[in-house]
């Protein structure tokens, strides 16, 4: 049986949804399996934090020398916690979900690079829009964010197979015992 997701349920779908980067940043404040999760959670919030200046920034203009600027900070925030993905536990690195969202990582890194480049670097405007980077965005916060879920429900599941194994009661000793006691006859 497996433990229900903790975002909040969209009763049309029955999907699981986060309609903004505040309930994103709520979402990850809660995800505390463990010092693992913490940390990861935290990256992916300072991540959201970003994403979320940057929209905005490219909401009001899209000049080089305004968010140009921004962009090269994301990626250094970007490296930092793509480091910090990459080292990891064994646990994590068995997801499914982890592979998706280190590909989403890198890709996210290659689009940043590519649109910083796109126009040349003498172009006034950057050809970047609020609506591309905030899909992208959300695409790459998705894709962590269902990682850090599965391994939420995979340690709260785990934890809770160990305690039922953990203290056989006393039927079963006594059970055991007998059995024990007809072998060695």
């Amino acid at each position: 049986m497996s433990t229900p997701s903790r975002l909040q349920i969209d009763p049309t779908t029955n999907l699981p949804r986060v309609t903004s980067f505040g309930e994103l940043s709520n979402f990850l404040r809660t995800s505390v399996a463990d010092e693992e999760s913490r940390s990861v959670s935290q990256s992916m919030s300072q991540l959201s934090v970003h994403v979320e200046s940057i929209i905005a920034a490219l909401k009001l203009n899209r000049e080089r020398t305004v968010v140009a600027p921004m962009l090269v900070d994301f990626l250094t925030v970007l490296r930092v916690h793509r480091n910090l993905v990459v080292n990891l536990g064994l646990t994590w690195r068995g997801l499914y979900e982890y592979a998706g969202y280190l590909q989403a990582l890198n890709n996210f890194r290659v689009l940043i690079g590519q649109w910083l480049l796109d126009g040349g670097p003498r172009s006034a405007q950057l050809l970047l829009t609020a609506e591309d980077f905030e899909l992208v965005g959300w695409r790459t916060l998705g894709e962590g964010m269902l990682m850090v879920d599965m391994y939420e429900n995979w340690v709260s599941q785990d934890q809770a197979e160990q305690s039922t194994l953990a203290a056989p009661n006393e039927p079963q000793v006594a059970r055991a015992l007998a059995w024990w006691q007809k072998l060695r006859r």
